[in-house]
């Protein structure tokens, strides 16, 4: 009987312990629960500063060989810094097809805008549209771009021809031969020739002698304005208006190295480094219509993220531009 009773007492001492073992497992449930329960709450709260960083700006440029760009491409990142975004930056070098698929790149990335310096104005409206039914604002910048665009940020491209041809007239006394070197098929140029026909117009003194595409290249304007020199003789040229200044001053190098820089002088459009630096040698390249890059895409920047906040905007925002020349080049700022 003894022996029962202590088995008895065993088992009760065991069934106790088990027990009490199973207490302290349920004290630590509530502990756990806590744990799993505020889990949730730091995600919510990660989920907007998430949001914020995945604001991302896709810039689509036509090259990166032009200083001009590479200004815009400067510009676009300091625009980007100030709204807390990222930006992708690629260049099309100058192919509509390599521009097409950036833009459905960024539509597949999901990027929140697009920044697009067209190619080709109108041949770019396909993958304008293309991003616009994907719900992504696109900005045109420099030259405008067909597609449904939400706005255009770009200088004052009629202005810019303008104020060359006006100068253009009057140091010519209203009579004399011009050579034009034309640009890409994008509004900018187009807009430049307007302004720059648009000045002579009224001076039946001032002939194009000849107008053909430089593609804002500086070689291949050198190449190109070597052709023309040997078409038209000495004494058939007195100006060349460039529709940008890589143009200018590749024109200005083969008038140079052909011995002709005294017969004639060059405008261009820009306001470039290099063409600071011809305007101080004080020799053929006499003036340039500047533009604001760095600041021209802060202000597309600025255009997109109100675009993203439902705040209207205009459709075409122009920028001035100001006629350097070597009279007041060294005050002017530059890029």
């Amino acid at each position: 009987m003894k022996s029962i009773k202590v088995i008895s007492l065993i088992l009760i001492a065991v069934a106790w312990v088990t027990l009490t073992a199973c207490s302290s497992s349920k004290i630590t449930v509530p502990s756990e629960t806590s744990e799993e329960t505020l889990a949730p709450l730091v995600t919510e709260k990660a989920v907007p500063a998430k949001k914020e960083q995945e604001v991302v700006v896709g810039f689509t440029l036509q090259n990166l060989s032009n200083p001009f760009f590479v200004a815009m491409s400067k510009g676009a990142t300091a625009g980007a810094m100030l709204h807390g975004a990222d930006v992708i930056i690629v260049s099309a070098e100058g192919d509509l097809a390599k521009q097409t698929a950036q833009i459905e790149d960024f539509i597949t990335k999901k990027v929140s805008v697009i920044l697009l310096n067209a190619v080709d104005s109108k041949g770019i409206a396909g993958a304008v549209s293309q991003a616009r039914a994907a719900g992504i604002p696109v900005i045109a910048v420099d030259v405008g771009a067909d597609g449904g665009v939400n706005t255009v940020v770009t200088s004052d491209n009629f202005l810019a021809g303008k104020l060359a041809g006006e100068y253009i007239v009057k140091r010519l006394n209203g009579k004399g031969n011009v050579v034009v070197i034309d640009g890409p098929p994008v509004s900018a140029v187009t807009d430049r020739i307007n302004g720059f026909e648009e000045a002579i117009k009224a001076t039946p003194g001032i002939r194009v002698v000849a107008k053909q595409n430089g593609f804002g290249n500086r070689e291949t304007s050198v190449t190109l304005m070597e052709t023309i020199l040997q078409v038209k003789g000495k004494g058939k040229i007195d100006v060349v208006f460039a529709t940008n200044d890589p143009s200018g001053v590749g024109a200005k190098i083969a008038v140079e190295q052909a011995g002709r820089d005294k017969e004639m002088f060059i405008v261009g459009v820009d306001g470039a480094p290099d063409a600071v630096s011809a305007l101080k040698e004080k020799k053929s390249f006499v003036a340039t219509s500047a533009q604001y890059p760095f600041e021209m895409i802060k202000l597309a920047m600025d255009e997109g993220f109100k675009v993203l906040k439902g705040e209207k905007v205009e459709s075409l925002i122009k920028i001035p531009v100001d006629l350097i020349t070597q009279d007041n080049v060294e005050t002017y700022k530059g890029w």
